[in-house]
């Protein structure tokens, strides 16, 4: 092994002192053999490359903030949390894979926040890529929908709880900081999905209590519970079109 490692070595040393050899006898590569010309272009030019760097790195801002934003700013927290119940309740923890959970709820997330990023589309990106507002109005213009969409799903004592933190007085909704808005209704998707998977738990809770029962009268007390329970809670969420339910019940509970 190690006369492998010298012989590679070696070769390695021959072949960097033959390219520094040949570029030596072709004329090398410094200031003299290579000239370079930059041509920076008029004003105008140079303020149009400037604008169009600006544009690629708030886009490239966008790309990166873009999962902190769905997961925080949008209905994704409530629709996976209650999916995830979903999935809990029916005791089986590989079906559906967490893939696929999170896959629904980006496509239940995005036809939930439909009107919102049209809106942000039409008052904010559009107008940026036109060139008819600037940067910080393409923000302010783009903040606004998701504030209002955040407000609208926050409990008052959610932003009460932030604002005493914070330190703040009593403020108007049209003043509340972002960093009061955010973690107000993402304390409040927690609560709300947290409601609605207890809902979701009952009925299987009942299935697991009567199952139990039947069992330790019967005197089968060594037989797990779950192995009788299971086939009864999967029977009882496709008679009922439980996905369905659920995912209605999502969307309505946003009030879109």
């Amino acid at each position: 092994m190690k006369k492998i490692v010298s012989i590679i070595l070696v070769a390695l040393f021959f072949l960097s002192f033959s390219s520094v050899a040949y570029g030596q006898a072709s004329g090398g590569v410094g200031t003299s053999g290579v000239q370079l010309s930059l041509n920076m272009g008029d004003q105008a030019d140079g303020a149009q490359d400037v604008g169009t760097a600006i544009q690629i790195l708030l886009l490239m801002t966008l790309l990166t903030l873009g999962p902190s934003i769905i997961v925080l700013m949008t209905s994704f927290t409530r629709i996976i949390i209650v999916l995830g119940f979903v999935r809990t309740a029916l005791g089986v923890h590989q079906a559906p894979s967490n893939q696929l959970i999170v896959g629904l709820a980006l496509v239940i997330t995005f036809f939930v926040m439909q009107p919102v990023f049209e809106d942000v589309n039409q008052n904010a990106l559009q107008p940026l890529f036109d060139k008819t507002i600037t940067t910080e109005q393409a923000l302010e213009n783009g903040s606004g929908p998701l504030r209002e969409f955040m407000l609208k799903q926050t409990k008052l004592d959610d932003v009460e709880f932030f604002l005493e933190l914070a330190r703040m007085g009593p403020t108007s909704t049209d003043e509340l900081p972002m960093r009061v808005v955010v973690p107000s209704f993402v304390m409040s998707e927690i609560r709300t999905a947290f409601q609605m998977g207890f809902l979701i738990f009952l009925p299987f809770i009942l299935i697991d209590f009567l199952v139990g029962t039947t069992l330790m009268a019967m005197g089968m007390m060594m037989m797990p519970p779950i192995v009788i329970s299971l086939p009864f809670k999967l029977l009882l969420f496709v008679l009922v079109d439980g996905w369905t339910l659920v995912i209605k019940n999502l969307v309505q509970s946003f009030n879109i």
